[in-house]
């Protein structure tokens, strides 16, 4: 029994129990719910790439070393 197939399982016995106007509701709540989770995933990524690059980053005026020049 593959994801595909309990995933269906489980939409067609909400919509046993649920009945259609209240499982859709609900796919919708879940669905927002999703996409507010990516945004924040996203945004929290976005952060801390910023505040580690910065961290990282060397100082305009440093002297170039061996490994800094190879990395550019």
């Amino acid at each position: 029994m593959g994801f595909s197939t309990e995933l269906l399982f489980v939409i067609l016995l909400g919509f046993m129990i649920l009945g259609p106007r209240k499982m859709h509701a609900m796919l919708g709540h879940v669905a927002r719910a999703k996409a507010d989770f990516d945004k924040a995933t996203r945004s929290l990524k976005s952060q801390l790439t910023t505040a580690l690059d910065a961290k990282y980053q060397l100082p305009k005026d440093a002297p170039q070393t061996q490994d800094t020049q190879s990395a550019e």
